[in-house]
């Protein structure tokens, strides 16, 4: 049965749409190691000042890894058409991503240099600043990932209701706060993360519901 999908027409156009992750992964890769040292624009406003780090929001900082891998598995399988939109959003965010970090190189020195505790979340905080470089910043992968995670979820019909909308719209949204205060992004990287995941929605989504709207008229005259 499983085989029997893998083979259709549909599953291989998603397979097709999810082989962006593997340019994306060595596209990032590349200009984070193997382009020659550049001239990055430090990520900074005063509003940075005034959020302290808070090690607790590791973890919906880290929970972004399974609600990603989640969403995409789940519409993969049970709803290919929302999967097929949560990739276009991604292709759209990450890739124009992609451009802003080539054309614009920023970076970030909001790290703190000593924690003010020590603790098991400290710790690990410790251990992933020295595996996740503080350049290529703006706009942040990680609000884009947890918006494209969410438009796919309540895209579907299982999370389609008022209840799960909230519930997944709540998560997304920690996710994407998650990012000051533990000091990987500016508020200014969330703030693009916004607006690029807003023209992506109107691309995808929102053409998507302009679809939706003409067949329902149609259905109606006819």
């Amino acid at each position: 049965m499983l085989l029997t999908k893998f083979r259709d027409r549909e599953t291989m156009h998603n397979l097709l749409l999810a082989s962006f992750w593997l340019l994306f992964g060595l596209s990032f890769y590349a200009l984070e190691w193997l382009v020659p040292q550049r001239e990055y624009h430090v990520m900074y406003h005063p509003v940075d000042d005034r959020i302290p780090f808070c090690e607790l929001f590791l973890i919906p900082y880290l929970f972004w890894f399974v609600f990603m891998l989640g969403s995409y598995l789940y519409t993969f399988f049970a709803e290919p058409m929302a999967f097929r939109r949560m990739m276009w959003f991604t292709i759209l965010t990450y890739g124009g991503g992609l451009v802003m970090f080539l054309l614009y190189p920023t970076c970030q020195n909001l790290r703190p240099v000593v924690f003010e505790r020590d603790n098991l979340l400290t710790q690990v905080m410790a251990w992933f600043y020295t595996c996740d470089t503080s350049t290529n910043v703006c706009p942040s992968l990680h609000v884009c990932g947890s918006l494209a995670a969410a438009f796919g979820l309540v895209d579907t019909r299982r999370f389609s209701s008022p209840a799960w909308k909230t519930t997944v719209y709540t998560v997304a949204l920690t996710i994407c706060i998650s990012t000051v205060f533990v000091k990987q992004h500016s508020i200014i990287d969330t703030v693009c993360g916004f607006i690029f995941s807003g023209y992506a929605w109107l691309l995808v989504y929102g053409t998507a519901e302009r679809v939706r709207a003409r067949r329902l008229q149609m259905q109606k005259i006819l």
